[in-house]
């Protein structure tokens, strides 16, 4: 694949609130300093990261909003104070004393594009801490390098780093209720209600990474693959987890075909038990029941178990009727959501403190850390589309390139080059936008129906094609043209009658 060549530049404020000023600092406030690191993937692709700092005292405004009871109010008071920049971040530094932050608390992530920190006494301690935040809100080697999966040997890559989605233009979420066993339950699920209280809130956020359409099905009949083991003890039906990968398979079948899909299809599966089989939980490696009793499989979706509560007097009528607590389970799924995004929190310091970023689901900083990995990945894949399509141009001699596949091409690469441009300036969603419409240009370039190598034939083959069928023609022509030949020889040799 082609180079890629990328430098990933963070505007960045470190503003210092009275009393936390750091003792070593080299020059006055304000002054600006910069941070580069190279972030290796392979030598193939140099990815730089630049923060571009600022560090300056706070201004009259962001002292008043710092001198708030709660860090959380504190973070919405300097909210509309901050540069609104998408990719940009803002630090306060607060004294050591700062009742702010909770005891034991060290760094206060909002839910915006900033953080509350303490000072940590000297300037080295400052900036290993600043190093610390400014990776998890922007972007780590690991995004990075997950975001170039494609062209890092496999050894070199942890094992999550496949697990997240590829980025697209856009995603399909189907939710799926299975209800195996109808003639014992009838089960209702306000699919729509908590589509637009829960789900909608989140993907009007990510609306700016892609276009999101859902669907909802329910489906009667539908069983998993695997036979749960029944459990004395608890006398409820267990599923193991290294049974869980054969429970997809069956039940995809089902699902529709999302070959049809032009986008990658998400899928969240609500299974309702069937009464033979109740109740049903889902065990981890060790043995110990997911509290969630669901499981996610990466890049696919997931599949949450859904138990109903037996009867209270064995004669009650069946079908029962079951209302699905949609809080809970949406609860579920938007966590899954989160995971094949990429967003998960667990690998958070312990003096870490991250405000939830309530019902959009994700926090400004969640989402900058998408469009940087998206961007990167976009730019990757469109210089390995384009080199693709130069080697089949290559190797087809009398291939005809028509005008408007031309200027898809140089419209791919005149993105991808402005992409690159505007991540050095630091200028984050306009750097997506071009690698968006450069994936749309070279995408329609590589697969334009006049393109299709199976429309040019080697000579070889046109001689192999074409040589049974003239041939039959040719025996007699050939010969006849022999004879003509022969004759005329035979007339210029007889000597003339002379009277």
């Amino acid at each position: 694949a082609a180079p890629v060549q990328v430098q990933l530049v963070v505007p960045m404020a470190v503003v210092f609130g009275p009393g936390a000023v750091p003792a070593d600092l080299p020059r006055p406030l304000p002054f600006r300093d910069v941070q580069e690191m190279e972030i290796s993937v392979n030598l193939r692709s140099s990815v730089t990261s630049r923060y571009e700092m600022l560090y300056r005292s706070t201004t009259a405004q962001e002292e008043a909003a710092l001198a708030a009871a709660t860090a959380r109010e504190a973070d919405a008071a300097l909210y509309p104070l901050q540069d609104p920049t998408l990719g940009s971040l803002t630090m306060y530094v607060l004294p050591e004393t700062s009742s702010l932050l909770p005891q034991g608390t060290s760094v206060y992530v909002g839910k915006h594009r900033s953080a509350l920190l303490r000072a940590g006494g000297s300037l080295a301690a400052l900036q290993a801490r600043l190093r610390e935040v400014t990776q998890l809100m922007s972007f780590t080697a690991t995004s990075i390098a997950a975001a170039l999966s494609d062209r890092v040997p496999d050894g070199r890559l942890g094992p999550d780093a496949r697990r997240n989605l590829k980025s697209s233009l856009g995603y399909e979420i189907t939710f799926s209720l299975l209800n195996p066993d109808p003639k014992s339950h009838t089960v209702d699920w306000d699919i729509e209600g908590a589509v637009n209280c829960y789900v909608k809130p989140v993907l009007d956020k990510l609306s700016l990474v892609a276009n999101f359409s859902v669907d909802s099905q329910i489906l009667y009949y539908a069983v998993l693959g695997v036979t749960p083991r029944y459990d004395k003890a608890s006398s409820s039906f267990l599923l193991s987890a290294h049974s869980l990968p054969h429970v997809i398979n069956p039940v995809e079948a089902r699902l529709g075909s999302s070959a049809a899909s032009l986008y990658p299809v998400l899928n969240f599966l609500l299974y309702v038990p069937e009464r033979s089989h109740s109740p049903l939980y889902i065990q981890d490696k060790d043995g110990a029941p997911v509290s969630t009793n669901a499981f996610h499989s990466p890049r696919w979706g997931g599949i949450m178990v859904y138990n109903v509560e037996a009867p209270a007097s064995p004669q009650a009528s069946l079908p029962l009727h079951v209302d699905v607590d949609m809080a809970r389970v949406m609860e579920v799924f938007l966590a899954q959501l989160r995971l094949l995004f990429g967003l998960s929190r667990e690998e958070v310091p312990p003096e870490f403190l991250l405000e939830s970023p309530g019902n959009e689901g994700l926090a400004d900083w969640e989402l900058d850390h998408l469009l940087w990995a998206h961007t990167v990945e976009n730019i990757a894949t469109v210089s390995t589309t384009l080199t693709s399509l130069a080697q089949l141009l290559d190797k087809i001699g009398n291939i005809v390139i028509k005008d408007d596949v031309a200027s898809e091409v140089y419209r791919a690469v005149a993105s991808v080059q402005s992409a690159v441009t505007k991540l050095s300036l630091g200028n984050l969603h306009a750097a997506f936008q071009a690698s968006k419409e450069a994936v749309t240009s070279s995408e329609r370039a590589f697969f334009d129906p006049s393109l299709l190598h199976l429309l040019y034939f080697p000579d070889d083959q046109k001689f192999a094609i074409y040589i049974p069928l003239f041939l039959p023609m040719a025996v007699p022509i050939l010969l006849s043209l022999a004879k003509i030949v022969r004759e005329t020889r035979l007339r210029k040799k007889e000597p003339t009658k002379m009277d």
